[in-house]
């Protein structure tokens, strides 16, 4: 493992290869956090500000008013919640309570949340107002019991509260009432009567679970990740490592990213609280109102995905805002254009690089040096304490520097395991190194470079065909906003290349243009075959572009 561990050498002298890890409860920082800045705000949300004393005050209610429930060490709670206080507050008041969470996308539909909740067990589930009847009608075939109803209303300032079941009823066309049962409990009131005395739970760090965190599922079910309290810890340790130059709790994180997805819980979640931070909640991106955000409230750290800066930078109104408070970004979710980071930090100022990881692992892996050496088109080194190596497809044996291989990784933050699929398990984890599925290759520094997933490469006439590669040079044209390349079935070749264009406003591109331009500069086998332009691409609620939802409406017209 030496020769890969080369990639320390390019450490900039403030990050540690090794760090000494405070091995705690996830839970136990907040607590700590509050005793450092009682009354520091903890996070703001339209509006509002709450303070890291009341958020604890909070989290212990809830904790109280679980335990009152029936909830024991170990139970699943699933927290089906967008950007919101109560999002957090459930987080911490479940792990106060020696529950484990299991993040709910609030976009699931019946079929999905049922699906989740079956397969995890959950008994108890926080929602919104507006999910409650998605909750009641699968609610009879799973494992719950208890209900918590939350409102977005619940935390809004004067006279916002007022207007909001206006807002709530032409959003939605639907205005929800909650009456308080025996198994279904309305936020306020569960506030107003919980004390904040609860039973402390004892925890293992490293063996305990903290989440359920299920993954995207774009092929086959989706599996639930088994995360410890100490995997989630270790990654956020080794987060404030990496962005050494911060300034810590007077960082202001914009909290964008969803938490019920891995990248945002770790990365703003619970970065922000482990070290006193404030983070800014927004409940959905929306880019004008992100752009407003930066202007008003100053974040000066903005983890996010390349859609996300993609979406900023062709917003009409980008210069009416002032957005030269970030400092720094980590973008992350998927491939980020070299053209984008370009023109992102011309216009921030800031530094913006790609980094790389999985719900596997907590989930950051590598990334590139935010002050330090980079290099543009490869995710970066290795983060402390994090071995990685390239492995050739057959033998399994370490590939040689520049050769195309399976990524393979072994730390701290990688999970404990599949939950109820120890044979899959068993297939991904061998020997403490995690099975990525992800195609790269190192350099002679130790820089890794992703190629793409195995399941995305296109074999098209016996030629292997990156679709990165491919978008990589889409991006560089002027008048093409995104792109997605995919391989789509094709009688004569197996698979041909397909990529599907969304144009700059005002574009009117050609699919003869862009294939020209392509020709300039791509092998002719490279070259997608067939365009396909859209108004918007299908997106996660990450911001990460499904690729296969795509292949799979192709397979559907044959």
């Amino acid at each position: 493992m030496e020769k890969v561990k080369k990639w320390y050498a390019q450490y900039p002298e403030e990050i540690p290869t090794s760090i000494a890890y405070e091995k705690k409860p996830l839970h136990s920082f907040l607590m700590e956090t509050v005793a450092r800045f009682p009354k520091k705000k903890a996070l703001y949300f339209m509006g509002l500000d709450l303070s890291y004393e009341d958020l604890l005050s909070q989290a212990q209610r809830m904790a109280n008013y679980l335990q009152s429930l029936g909830l024991s060490k170990g139970d699943k709670v699933a927290v089906m919640l967008p950007n919101c206080p109560q999002a957090v507050i459930s987080y911490y008041a479940v792990l106060l309570a020696g529950g484990i969470v299991v993040q709910t996308n609030p976009l699931y539909k019946e079929r999905e949340l049922e699906y989740q909740l079956k397969d995890s067990e959950a008994t108890f589930i926080v929602c919104l107002d507006i999910l409650l009847p998605r909750v009641t009608n699968v609610r009879d075939k799973t494992a719950l019991k208890h209900t918590v109803v939350a409102s977005i209303k619940d935390y809004l300032p004067f006279p916002k509260n007022l207007f909001y079941p206006i807002v709530q009823k032409k959003q939605y066309n639907m205005v929800v009432k909650v009456e308080q049962t025996e198994d279904t409990h309305v936020w306020k009131q569960m506030m107003a009567i919980a004390g904040e005395e609860f039973k402390e739970v004892e925890v293992d760090p490293q063996e305990d679970l903290a989440l359920l965190q299920y993954t995207g599922g774009t092929t086959g079910y989706p599996k639930g990740v088994m995360l410890t309290h100490f995997n989630l810890t270790a990654n956020v340790q080794m987060a404030q490592a990496w962005l050494y130059h911060t300034k810590k709790e007077d960082d202001i994180i914009l909290g964008v990213l969803p938490f019920f997805h891995v990248y945002g819980m770790t990365t703003v979640m619970n970065m922000s609280i482990m070290q006193g931070s404030k983070m800014v909640l927004l409940p959905n991106y929306q880019p004008e109102k992100v752009l407003q955000t930066i202007h008003r409230q100053k974040p000066t750290l903005f983890p996010g995905a390349p859609t996300m800066y993609i979406g900023l930078l062709n917003h009409p109104s980008l210069q009416k805002y002032d957005v030269s408070s970030i400092e720094a970004c980590i973008s992350g979710s998927a491939p980020l254009p070299g053209e984008i980071q370009e023109q992102f930090e011309s216009v921030t100022g800031g530094r913006l690089v790609e980094g790389y990881g999985l719900t596997e692992t907590s989930p950051v892996t590598h990334s590139n040096f935010v002050w330090g050496r980079r290099v543009n088109g490869s995710i970066g080194v290795p983060w402390p304490d994090t071995d990685a190596k390239i492995i050739n497809f057959d033998t399994e044996e370490e590939a040689a520097v520049g050769e195309v291989g399976e990524i393979v990784v072994k730390g701290p933050q990688v999970m404990k395991g599949y939950w109820n699929r120890p044979e899959e398990t068993e297939k991904v984890l061998k020997g403490g190194w995690f099975h990525t599925g992800d195609l790269g290759y190192m350099d002679d520094n130790g820089y890794f470079y992703i190629v793409d997933r195995k399941k995305d490469m296109i074999i098209a006439s016996g030629f292997n065909i990156y679709p990165r590669e491919v978008e990589e040079v889409l991006y560089e044209h002027q008048e093409v906003q995104e792109v997605v390349v995919a391989g789509v079935p094709d009688a004569y070749r197996g698979e041909t290349v397909k990529a599907y264009v969304v144009r700059k406003k005002g574009s009117t591109i050609s699919e003869e243009e862009l294939d020209q331009f392509c020709r300039e500069r791509l092998s002719t086998f490279k070259v997608p075959k067939l365009y396909e332009f859209r108004e918007e691409l299908p997106k996660t609620a990450v911001g990460k572009i499904l690729r296969r939802q795509l292949v799979e409406e192709e397979r559907q017209k044959m």
